[in-house]
């Protein structure tokens, strides 16, 4: 895929607690009648190799490779991405797409959109108005490839958000490309009760 920039990996950020939600493991929620790990690995088909970050959940997914938090004070979203970064320090891979797992109306344009402005950036990241998404992006592994160090050094930044904020970072907007955000993940039921609504609609139903 995309070979004038080198090979993509992918990671799937699965390692939420899912306490909002009473403990519920997200990935395996369902909106529209698929499992929202189906629905993410979906979205990441064509990347090699494709990682799920589990952290400390140990969820088994259906199909690419689990990998757990690295052994530091780090946690969430940042703490899976390093962890991926460090699995793929001895890859052909050169960039790397997140996205959360909980995220079941990732754009199926997104990678293709990321990479036409890949080369002038070290992070493109998904955005709709004003609301940034740094859990869903396409990053240079050349310029985060010190994160997993910085974690177990207690030097990394605590957030994607001030990783992407440190990097030469694109905004790829949907606001002007589509209605509705096609970044709201589920993080409460009663996000889970609108994006059903929203895949039902889409649907037809």
């Amino acid at each position: 895929m995309a070979p004038e920039l080198g090979p993509i990996a992918a990671v799937i950020l699965a390692g939420g607690k899912g306490e909002r939600l009473g403990g519920t493991n997200k990935a395996l929620l369902e909106i529209g009648g698929r499992p929202l790990i189906e629905r993410a690995l979906a979205a990441v088909a064509g990347c090699e190799p494709i990682l799920v970050a589990v952290g400390p959940t140990g969820f088994a997914p259906p199909a690419g490779r689990a990998i757990a938090d690295l052994p530091c004070d780090y946690a969430g979203p940042l703490a899976g991405l390093a962890a991926a970064i460090d699995a793929l320090a001895d890859t052909s891979a050169a960039w790397l797409l997140s996205l959360t797992v909980d995220t079941p109306f990732f754009p199926a344009d997104f990678l293709a959109r990321a990479v036409a402005l890949a080369p002038r950036a070290d992070c493109v990241m998904g955005c709709y108005g004003t609301q940034d998404y740094p859990t869903n992006a396409l990053w240079r592994l050349a310029a985060v490839r010190d994160l997993p160090a910085g974690l177990r050094a207690g030097t990394a930044p605590h957030s994607l958000k001030r990783l992407a904020g440190g990097l030469r970072t694109a905004r790829l907007d949907y606001a002007a490309l589509r209605d509705d955000d096609p970044f709201l993940n589920v993080n409460t039921p009663q996000d889970l009760a609108n994006l059903t609504l929203r895949a039902a609609r889409a649907d037809g139903r």
